[in-house]
């Protein structure tokens, strides 16, 4: 994306007055989550700050913690560091836990046609090298998986769509931990212009 089309966009988030991810009025999280969703053709998606909080994200919403275990043995060096971290052990005999797919800026128009390739319960897409900081998704068809993971971002007693009312909204669904995991809707508008750019760009070079 160039300097222009990113200074527009930073203005256009700055003069909004919303700023924040836990804003009711936030627009652009909603919209990366839709731009996403479609391009993947997964229905729910949960927005990280981090490719760590994605892969935290993705273990811990299928119930995956201390002690158990999962096939990392096809992750790169730093992801199956960060899962023994977790406390979840490698062994080649079980299930792979998720699919990972790093977009740059030089894939990030085939988003579309790199996610149809893969398979997989959970689908974590790494947004980081798009540079304009670290972000990151979980996608999934599984609603539970995704309110698991939207709960683990969330540090505080609510999530998103229900700390304005103060009333939980699934007690059976609170992780043990929770983490400062929420992406910056100024990130999220920069990433989703990038993309829609890139979409437009890949369209018209075919």
């Amino acid at each position: 994306m160039e300097l222009f089309d990113t200074a527009v966009v930073l203005t256009r988030v700055m003069t909004s007055g919303t700023v924040m991810s836990i804003e009711k009025g936030d627009r652009e999280l909603p919209g990366l989550e839709r731009l996403l969703a479609k391009a993947t053709a997964r229905t729910h998606v949960s927005l990280v700050n981090s490719s760590s909080a994605a892969v935290h994200a993705a273990v811990a919403g299928q119930g995956l913690g201390y002690g158990d275990r999962v096939d990392a043995s096809g992750y790169d060096e730093p992801t199956a560091a960060f899962l023994a971290w977790l406390g979840i052990e490698s062994d080649a005999e079980t299930a792979v836990p998720f699919a990972r797919l790093r977009i740059d800026a030089a894939n990030a128009g085939r988003l579309r046609e790199l996610a149809a390739e893969i398979d997989a319960k959970v689908l974590v897409v790494d947004l980081c090298d798009l540079g304009f900081g670290p972000a990151a998704a979980v996608l999934t068809d599984d609603e539970t998986v995704w309110a698991r993971a939207e709960r683990l971002k969330i540090f505080g007693a609510f999530d998103l769509r229900t700390m304005w009312t103060q009333e939980e909204s699934n007690p059976d669904l609170v992780p043990g931990v929770q983490c400062n995991y929420r992406l910056s809707p100024l990130v999220a508008a920069c990433v989703r212009v990038a993309l829609n750019q890139a979409a437009k760009a890949e369209g018209a070079v075919r």
